[in-house]
């Protein structure tokens, strides 16, 4: 087994990169002894000794000889063993004294550092796959399963995984993601929900509210022209002065109401958007004959469009001659009523005098 240098993992013999943190491992090889590298013959191991250990004194060497069987081997025979000459005296200078024999002078040595002991690593046994384990995406060599690099190419064997970014209001409050799984999505869905009906009861209410601004706004920015009734009648009328005067194009005869209540109706061959209402009242555009009979200050006009529906608006107009304009907005008018509810010099053998009434639509 081999261990990585790095993080101490166990690895095959045969991987060439570390599979829990992809270092090289090609530089952990077990080192060879010193003595093999330098070539020195080992050292044996020998007793300590007070002293430097005697030498024999040289002699001609002895040849072999036949071992008669009464005398003992050579390597049986007791050799006394030698003396170790007494150390021999130095002075506190470090220099040899007067027995020293002549030598190379003895000087004083630092002591060597300890240097502390490296702990042994013992790698766990792994059991290489024997082509049964995932292949590597990079080169296919196959690892085992808890590796996380190939131990051929150091690639990584499990690609992190792609996060998708979050759409933008997946980043607002309430709709952002929480860290705890499944917090606050109740209240996220009762949030959504609650958005959702208060979007449908405003557009429930405003559709009606810009529909009637963008019309309003057309009124101002078009043009207006005058249209005519199909037809005119009224609840009541003064003889010499029927409902048909009040839309004839002259502002000197008028309709002549007998009192307050009676209503004249304009009835229209075509809807139209009905824009402004210019009304006339009294018996004359001229002031000395403007007063001749009552005139009416506050009436009701009803408009009706051609869905069935019915818009009243309440008038007041100023007692004074000439024509007065009134602003409208309703769409599909179809038919238009004036009932007459308050009037000026209405007096007991005087009736009330409307002098003209004019219509005006979009073009």
């Amino acid at each position: 087994m081999r261990s990585c240098p790095v993080c101490q993992a166990a690895n095959g013999e045969t991987d060439d990169f570390c599979g829990n943190c992809a270092s090289y491992l090609g530089w952990s090889e077990p080192s060879a002894a010193p003595a093999a590298r330098t070539g020195e013959p080992p050292a044996t191991p020998s007793a300590e000794v007070a002293g430097p250990t005697a030498t024999p004194p040289a002699g001609p060497a002895k040849p072999p000889g036949p071992v008669s069987p009464t005398e003992p081997a050579p390597e049986d025979r007791a050799t006394p063993a030698p003396t170790a000459p007494a150390p021999a005296p130095y002075d506190r200078g470090g220099t040899a004294g007067p027995d020293t024999p002549a030598g190379d002078p003895v000087v004083p040595v630092q002591p060597a550092k300890p240097v502390a002991r490296r702990p042994v690593v013992r790698p766990v046994p792994v059991t290489e796959p024997s082509g049964g384990g995932p292949p590597c995406p990079s080169c296919g060599t196959p690892n085992l399963p808890e590796r996380r690099f190939c131990r051929r190419c150091a690639a990584r064997l499990t690609p992190p995984r792609h996060v998708v970014a979050l759409p933008w209001w997946r980043t607002r409050w309430p709709f952002r993601r929480r860290v705890r799984g499944g917090s606050g999505q109740g209240l996220r869905r009762l949030l959504a929900v609650l958005v959702v009906i208060a979007l449908a009861v405003a557009g429930f209410l405003l559709v009606p509210a810009g529909r009637a601004l963008f019309e309003d706004t057309r009124d101002k920015l078009g043009k207006a022209a005058e249209v005519g009734p199909a037809a005119v009648t009224a609840s009541a009328e003064v003889p010499g002065h029927p409902a048909a005067q009040a839309a004839d194009g002259l502002s000197n005869r008028y309709w002549g109401a007998p009192g307050l209540g009676d209503s004249v109706s304009f009835t229209f061959g075509a809807p139209f958007r009905l824009v402004a209402l210019v009304v006339h009242t009294g018996t004359s555009a001229k002031p000395e004959d403007f007063r001749h009979q009552a005139r009416p200050v506050r009436v009701d006009l009803v408009v009706a469009s051609a869905d069935g529906k019915v818009h009243s608006t309440a008038l007041t107009f100023n007692d004074k001659p000439g024509p007065q304009t009134v602003r409208l907005g309703v769409s599909d008018a179809v038919k238009a009523t004036l009932v007459v509810r308050a009037a000026a010099g209405l007096e007991p053998g005087r009736h009330i005098a409307l002098a003209e009434v004019e219509f005006f639509k979009r073009t």
